[in-house]
């Protein structure tokens, strides 16, 4: 009976490793940006909490002067508040808006809080065909008032915002500090407040127009990564167990021939 040879073993393919280095790479990036979505889908989902807790919540004073140094997007930002104080209607700026109900601007009114300092309302949206204060003169509101809305960070102009121009009184963008230093504000809140939907007379300003939307496609981002990692772990395996299948039927058949033999 003749002693049969084991086959030497051959050194492995460069190319073949590199292919092989290139996929896991592949495949721990893809687990990874798919771990990633998921710590992004728990984040996105404590925000929508936060902020829906505090829409809903009571109305409370906004936070003062005190306060203006923490005040952040993170820890104020869509506040449900109330406060009273007196409009400055000769101080009010339009500022470009689009909006479900067409494009227009949104009427950005200081108001003279009785705790002495000044803070931001936007009261609303008016149409194009309503800018000036003289066509909607019904929706004034002069003297004492009280006012309840949501709390909004400033909007300094750049990204996706045009540049606003103050000398030339066109505004786009919501920044409270540009704002308040073209009117001559002092003592101003570095936020504004959304005043809510409550009618103002003559139906100018519409306000309670606040867009609070969270895109939140994390989940389905994150199952596109695992999918892609599953599918590059796939090809990472199948070559190999197709290797050993074929090595085993050359092994059945070397065997098959060597007995024939014997």
């Amino acid at each position: 009976m003749t002693a049969r040879t084991p086959r030497a073993s051959r050194p492995g393919n460069p190319k073949r490793l590199a292919a092989l280095a290139a996929g896991a790479f592949l495949l721990a990036g893809f687990i990874g940006l798919g771990v990633w979505q998921l710590e992004r889908l728990t984040w996105k989902e404590a925000l929508i909490a936060r902020v829906d807790a505090r829409v809903h919540a009571p109305p409370i004073a906004p936070p003062g002067p005190s306060d203006w140094p923490k005040a952040t997007a993170a820890a104020d930002e869509y506040r449900h508040v109330s406060l009273g104080g007196a409009y400055l209607n000769d101080r009010e700026t339009l500022v470009q808006a689009v909006t479900e109900a067409g494009p227009g601007f949104w009427v950005m009114t200081p108001l003279r809080a009785d705790a002495g300092y000044t803070v931001l309302i936007n009261r609303g949206f008016v149409p194009q065909d309503h800018p000036a204060q003289a066509e909607r003169r019904a929706g004034l509101i002069e003297g004492h008032t009280t006012v309840t809305g949501l709390v909004r960070i400033s909007e300094p102009h750049g990204g996706f915002l045009r540049a606003n121009d103050p000398a030339g009184d066109h505004w786009y963008s919501r920044d409270v500090a540009a704002i308040a230093r073209a009117r001559g504000l002092t003592n101003a809140a570095p936020y504004f407040i959304d005043a809510d939907a409550t009618p103002n007379a003559g139906g100018w300003p519409l306000g309670g127009m606040t867009v609070i939307n969270f895109p939140n496609s994390h989940l389905v981002y994150a199952l596109t990564w695992f999918v892609m990692a599953a599918m590059t772990g796939a090809g990472l395996v199948w070559p190999v167990l197709q290797r050993a299948r074929n090595r085993r039927r050359a092994d059945a058949s070397s065997n098959a021939v060597h007995d024939a033999h014997e």
